[in-house]
């Protein structure tokens, strides 16, 4: 069954972070979790630690110092939504969160967004506000992402540590701006 969602959870960010990802909206389990890809059998978490070679992270404080440490932001599209479950696929009457909350005070240099839906839903609803492309990332969802294998994520994220790697003294705003 359809419902309401208005997104509980706080977009996590600071100003050193340098990427933005963002996904639809939080899933059933991340809003009873508290965090983003909360269910377990999301693999967010598993091909984030692979790519960045540690190990994966457990609890909300893990996640949100693995994400600091490496100036990694998360949040999602949409602040509220009809949908059903987890499904992206039936979310009608979108409303986005505003994107400038993040870009205004964190010096992102890239936005990805994961599965086709919150591509979508960027592109229509965000892009031209916030003036930068994004790059498609494919859902770590195993119900999105069919045929997708483990490897297949962790080679489609590395694509990220390019944008980790900007220099402090360059300019972040040239960094990677790739449109897929």
């Amino acid at each position: 069954m359809r419902e309401n969602i208005m997104h509980p959870l706080e977009p996590f960010y600071d100003s050193a972070s340098k990427i933005l990802i963002l996904g639809t909206m939080p899933s059933p389990k991340s809003r009873e979790t508290g965090f983003y890809y909360g269910h377990p059998q999301n693999r967010f978490w598993r091909v984030l630690a692979e790519v960045f070679g540690e190990k994966v992270p457990i609890s909300n404080e893990e996640k949100k110092s693995f994400l600091k440490e490496r100036h990694i932001a998360l949040w999602d599209v949409l602040k509220s939504c009809d949908i059903t479950g987890a499904q992206d696929s039936s979310i009608r009457n979108p409303q986005v969160n505003d994107l400038k909350k993040i870009l205004s005070c964190a010096r992102i240099g890239q936005i990805y967004t994961t599965g086709r839906r919150s591509t979508a839903l960027y592109r229509k609803y965000c892009a031209a506000d916030t003036g930068m492309p994004s790059v498609y990332l494919p859902s770590t969802s195993p119900a999105h992402c069919a045929g997708c294998t483990f490897q297949d994520l962790v080679k489609a994220y590395k694509v990220i540590l390019n944008d980790l790697r900007m220099d402090g003294d360059q300019n972040d705003q040239t960094q990677g701006h790739r449109n897929q």
